[in-house]
């Protein structure tokens, strides 16, 4: 929406003695971080409407859970009003619009992730709440049918992505495999001791595949207590905006030895969209949480992060950022993997992680919390990795 300084003209802008304010709207650091701001007023203004309205249609937590360990607390939260993601959706959707060029087309596939699986988490929600009252009822979509919408979107996304990354030259930035500590414009400059790995289509796409469902999954395992998706999440969500201009801007990939990917600046305006956004459900989530973001708001969080750290070529950094979902998912994998093949065993107390934590004597808010310190340290120290090259 933002190129005004282009579209209006500068001798107009002049005449009207804008020309100073345009400048800086034509600037995407001052628009991503005006996106902050504005997607977070979006929640607290809609805020209160939206709970008094989940409340008024009975859209509210089952507090049913199939973990017998869990199932006190789970009755505790019972009724709490959930599917607040579409909330979260609704504010990047906002600042993104308000504050993006959506000319953009990385800008538009973002916005293709976000609402795909917002939807597709509304489904699932859809499904949780009404089981009680179908015949034959079932608790959510079953783990084949998600996975199979959420690769689905993985392959269109990142083979559009790969397609228009391909610029026919040898030093193109946005196929490069990027490993931390990787001098990358050392070969581009001239320098071959730093060999770089360009990746073929189908490596391009497998990856990040693995990293918008592995992310989407991620985080919706770890909306498990309030304030936790939701925080972490905002920490990441500011990481991956620093990241974003980065890699926008050709002077700072340079200076950094980061790939530079024409056009992926723009993404700052929606990381920035989507940090502001659970920063401000953050308000309603804290506990006690007001509001659940349900499978609607986590879904598309985790996914969108798996999308920008694809196209800016930085997964291992990202995923660094993202220990805390990482630990999560793995903790269930490792639980269910070892509890079938030994018959009944168990590694953690129950899992997600966090719930292993609760159950051995953390209270929720310190766990909660304590993942917060954890993410916004691991968010530091991913952004001190590009300067240590």
């Amino acid at each position: 929406m933002f190129s005004f300084y282009d579209s209006i003209g500068r001798s107009l802008a002049e005449s009207l003695g804008i020309d100073s304010i345009l400048q800086i709207l034509d600037q995407v650091v001052f628009r991503a971080f005006f996106a902050v701001v504005l997607s977070f007023l979006f929640v607290i203004v809609c805020g209160p409407a939206t709970i008094r309205f989940l409340i008024r249609k009975k859209i509210g937590d089952t507090g049913i859970t199939d973990a017998a360990g869990l199932q006190d607390v789970a009755t505790k939260k019972k009724n709490t009003p959930t599917m607040g993601g579409a909330l979260i959706a609704a504010a990047i959707l906002f600042g993104t619009v308000m504050m993006a060029d959506l000319t953009n087309f990385y800008i538009l596939l973002g916005i293709i992730v976000m609402l795909w699986l917002a939807a597709l988490g509304g489904v699932d929600d859809y499904f949780k709440l009404t089981a009680a009252t179908r015949q034959g009822g079932r608790q959510g979509l079953y783990g084949w049918e998600k996975l199979v919408f959420q690769f689905g979107l993985g392959l269109l996304v990142c083979w559009f992505c790969y397609n228009h990354g391909d610029t026919g030259k040898g030093t193109d930035m946005a196929h490069v495999l990027n490993v931390p500590m990787q001098k990358t414009y050392k070969t581009v400059l001239g320098d071959p001791s730093e060999a770089l790995v360009y990746l073929p289509r189908i490596a391009f796409v497998v990856i990040g595949m693995l990293m918008i469902t592995g992310l989407s999954n991620a985080a919706n395992i770890t909306d498990g207590m309030d304030g936790l998706a939701s925080g972490v999440s905002s920490a990441v969500a500011l990481g991956l905006l620093v990241l974003t201009l980065i890699a926008g801007k050709d002077t700072w990939a340079y200076y950094l030895l980061v790939p530079h990917v024409p056009g992926s600046g723009e993404l700052a305006v929606i990381a920035g969209s989507m940090g502001g956004a659970c920063l401000g459900f953050l308000w309603f989530n804290c506990s006690p949480a007001d509001m659940f973001m349900g499978d609607t708001g986590s879904l598309a969080l985790g996914g969108l992060i798996g999308y920008i750290a694809t196209v800016v070529r930085q997964e291992i950094l990202v995923l660094f950022m993202c220990g805390v979902f990482l630990i999560e998912i793995v903790s269930v994998i490792m639980q269910v993997g070892y509890f079938k093949a030994t018959g009944g065993k168990r590694i953690f107390r129950c899992a997600p992680y966090h719930h292993h934590l609760h159950q051995g004597g953390w209270q929720e808010q310190r766990v909660v919390v304590r993942a917060w310190i954890v993410s916004v340290l691991l968010v530091v120290l991913a952004l001190a990795m590009i300067k240590l090259r």
